[in-house]
Order: structure tokens, then C-alpha cells, then sequence
């Protein structure tokens, strides 16, 4: 079994080896109760936040037989929600991520900046 810390860094590690930008992991532990970690990161169109998703997807189910309990948003791929309970995948498109603003409204939330590609 997986810790949700592995799986974070394990998300994060699949984003960057397909490009996506700005790579953040904010540890939610002790500030919600439904995710410890989200991983979020930003594709530079739609079709690279699609080749992200799916990367991600591919890798968890190969690697640590684990699939998604919900995904929203892969038709658009514009913002793009994969659930895995203890860690919440959050792939966008550079203006949708601009626009939600997800590092800021979990502001209070430590935040890991991984990096990945550069804008």
C-alpha cells in the first residue's frame, strides 16, 4: 500500500517527466479532512493537460494498481480533477489556473513547489 505522501510525490514525478508547469504539492493534513495532499500543476494547452492526465492515470494503474475514484473535466481539458481520496491531482491550463487560484485560497496550506518545465 502506498502512503498518500508517496502517492503525492509519485504524481508530481509523472507531471514533471511530461512537462507540466509549476509543479505544487500543498500538504492539507490537519487543515481538511476529505485529502491530505493536493498536487497541482499546469499544462501549457489542452492537449498537454489531456497527455498529462493520462500519463498520471497510466502510471498509478501500472505502478501501484490504483485508479481514480472520480475525474471531472478530461472532455475540456482545461481544468482537469483526478480524485485518488488522499491526494487530489489538480491539472489546468495556465489561464484557468491563474483564475482559480487554488495556491492562494490554501494559502495557509505548506506548500512543496517542485517545479517542473519552465513557463
Amino acid at each position: 500500500m502506498i502512503t498518500p505522501e508517496r502517492l503525492a510525490a509519485a504524481v508530481a514525478e509523472c507531471a514533471a517527466e511530461h512537462k507540466a508547469l509549476d509543479i505544487v504539492q500543498l500538504d492539507l493534513r490537519g487543515i481538511v479532512g476529505y485529502a491530505d495532499y493536493f498536487v497541482i500543476c499546469s499544462g501549457r494547452s489542452d492537449r498537454q493537460v489531456k497527455a498529462i492526465h493520462d500519463a498520471i492515470h497510466r502510471v498509478l494503474k501500472e505502478r501501484y494498481g490504483l485508479l481514480p475514484h472520480s475525474v471531472e473535466g478530461v472532455a475540456q481539458a482545461r481544468w482537469v480533477l483526478m480524485d485518488y481520496l488522499d491526494v487530489v491531482v489538480h491539472v489546468f491550463t495556465p489561464e484557468l489556473r491563474d483564475y482559480y487560484r487554488l495556491e492562494q485560497l490554501w494559502g495557509e496550506a505548506p506548500a512543496l513547489v517542485l517545479g517542473g518545465a519552465s513557463g
